[in-house]
């Protein structure tokens, strides 16, 4: 099965960092994050590709990373953003079938050699503290 499907289907927002559910994408914090409040934003509608996408779901998940700059600038004051998508696993994505948008607030030095070397992430914040103070900006904990 898809990671993104079972995790939208299960309804256990909370313990699957679930931060926000809109009418055709949801929210959710990156487990594996390369700074604090990494969200991806992904369609419920389970696609592999842009063009087979819903105008609806493409619209919306294009404001929901304009409402995740908005909060995570609020929350993290970040000096900027990458905003992303990796489509097909030739370009990187982690899982291929099922397209989804990251955004990741960045800062200056915000990378290191752990990283690359260790293969380790080194945040300064816990998943449930970020999922609490995002959570709580689209809304409130559900």
């Amino acid at each position: 099965g898809c990671i993104f499907c079972e995790k939208a289907a299960e309804h256990k927002d909370a313990e699957n960092f679930l931060v926000f559910r809109g009418k055709h994408n949801f929210i959710l914090l990156n487990l594996y994050p390369y700074t604090t409040g990494h969200v991806m934003i992904v369609p419920y509608q389970h696609v592999d590709t842009l063009q087979a996408a819903a105008k609806e779901a493409l619209e919306e998940m294009m404001l929901l990373a304009q409402q995740c700059q908005i909060h995570l600038r609020t929350i993290y004051q970040p000096a900027g953003f990458n905003l992303g998508m990796n489509l097909g696993e030739s370009a990187g994505a982690g899982i291929a079938d099922h397209i989804h948008m990251h955004v990741l607030p960045r800062w200056p030095g915000d990378t290191s050699y752990i990283t690359t070397v260790a293969e380790t992430r080194v945040l300064p914040e816990e998943l449930p503290v970020t999922y609490r103070k995002l959570s709580e900006a689209f809304g409130g904990i559900r």
